[in-house]
């Protein structure tokens, strides 16, 4: 089979780099190297940014020292940093021994950051003025260096000691006079992070802001780094992605779905099914405990699944709601009262329609007047139940500072089914004497 290179790389050279490296990443090893090395160097590096980790550790492992230290000239020292943290010890070794002395230091000192921090995401590649700048200088500097950043669109305006007194975007600069002091025309009201800060909480930031970027500053006012918006958006989507498999009883992996190996998947999922099963057994305890009520009466058995399902659906929604409004700070544990306040009166009003549709259908179908009105009473019991336990378990959990996430669907359906029947067979032994 004939390959025109030529063709190919003209073809390649219309696509944007995420595309490019969608299209790498489909190939097998050997070709997508080839492909590779067929790119101009300066693209190479930021399609490379762009490959999946197992890609990456393939390319490393067969381009020669003189490639790899091109491209680690090229990458963003975030991108090497997160490529840096997904690589086994011998092939990080032999990147860092082809690393210039500056980018090494830079590198090691973001490794030493908390992972989930403001730190770990951050770049080192922004655009710095000195306060004492004329507008002139400062366009003129920008021209100078700002190519290799990771944008100009914002920039940081510093003393000589790095500590940060404002920021000014090209705009601003754009529409000033060329003699202007930065000091004079930039802006200091101004958000920014500690290398320390939660990533979660610089994405809430950048959501409730609309920013682009945001400085990162360490514990004494020194700018070091800033974070991107394509940065925070690999975050959200981590953060929601772990969230997700919480809330399905399974703990959070790290790999995509198709990459992850049976055993991991098993793995993953096992722990909460065990928990789950042990948390069904009580289920059936209780059972066992009535078991004189529906020996009695049979026909109290059939509406069991009815009562465990509606309850279990009713919490769900509760719970669901409670969680994503956690999530996007919407809700905070002051709001514990104004919750359960609110879900009570949407449970009662809830709770009574079902509970009387219920209750026609049993009585209709001839079942009798008082088993009808048990199984409705038990229904709206079961509701309003449901709906306050699904509505504070996750900000009981988030008091005791475990992710809400994990007080969802699963767990919230189990516990819920042990409420509900211990609500149903107390209530049809009240009522109908059993």
């Amino acid at each position: 089979m004939s390959h025109n290179w030529q063709a190919l790389k003209t073809d390649l050279s219309h696509l944007q780099e995420v595309d490019i490296a969608s299209f790498i990443e489909s190939l097998p090893a050997e070709l997508a190297l080839i492909v590779f090395r067929t790119l101009d160097k300066d693209l190479a590096a930021e399609i490379f940014a762009n490959l999946g980790n197992e890609r990456q550790e393939e390319l490393i492992g067969v381009i020669t020292d003189e490639e790899l230290q091109h491209l680690m000239k090229g990458l963003m020292i975030d991108d090497a940093v997160d490529m840096l943290g997904e690589l086994p010890a011998n092939l990080v070794n032999r990147i860092l021994r082809h690393t210039s002395p500056n980018t090494r230091s830079l590198i090691n000192q973001f490794l030493l950051y908390p992972e989930f921090g403001a730190g770990s995401i951050m770049t080192a590649e922004f655009v710095q003025l000195k306060k004492e700048m004329t507008v002139k200088e400062a366009i003129d500097h920008i021209r100078r260096v700002g190519e290799d950043k990771e944008t100009i669109y914002t920039c940081y305006v510093t003393t000589q000691n790095r500590k940060l007194e404002g920021i000014i975007s090209v705009r601003t600069l754009l529409f000033s006079d060329d003699e202007s002091i930065l000091e004079s025309v930039m802006d200091r009201d101004f958000i920014s992070v500690t290398t320390t800060d939660d990533q979660e909480l610089v994405a809430d930031l950048f959501r409730r802001y609309d920013l682009l970027s945001i400085p990162v500053v360490d514990h004494e006012n020194r700018l070091v780094g800033i974070i991107t918006v394509d940065d925070i958006i690999d975050v959200i989507e981590e953060e929601n992605t772990e969230d997700f498999e919480k809330m399905g009883a399974m703990l959070p992996s790290d790999k995509p779905y198709l990459k992850t190996g049976v055993f991991s998947l098993a793995k993953n999922r096992i722990v909460w099914l065990m928990v789950l099963l042990v948390s069904g057994m009580i289920t059936g305890s209780i059972l066992a405990r009535f078991e004189d009520a529906f020996l009695i009466l049979p026909i109290l058995v059939s509406f069991i699944p009815m009562l465990t399902d509606t309850g279990g659906n009713a919490g769900s929604q509760s719970s669901t709601l409670i969680i994503r409004g956690m999530a996007v700070n919407e809700i905070s544990l002051k709001d514990f009262w104004t919750v359960l306040f609110k879900e009570l009166r949407v449970a009662l009003l809830v709770g009574f329609v079902l509970a009387f549709f219920t209750a026609l259908r049993v009585y209709f179908t001839g079942h009798g007047i008082m088993v009808a009105v048990t199984v409705g009473i038990a229904l709206y019991a079961t509701v309003i139940m449901a709906k306050t336990i699904g509505g504070i378990l996750p900000m009981i959990a988030k008091k005791f500072h475990m992710d809400p996430a994990i007080m969802a669907a699963p767990l919230i359906t189990t516990i819920v089914d042990a409420f509900s029947l211990i609500l149903y067979f107390t209530i049809a032994k009240k009522l109908l004497h059993i």
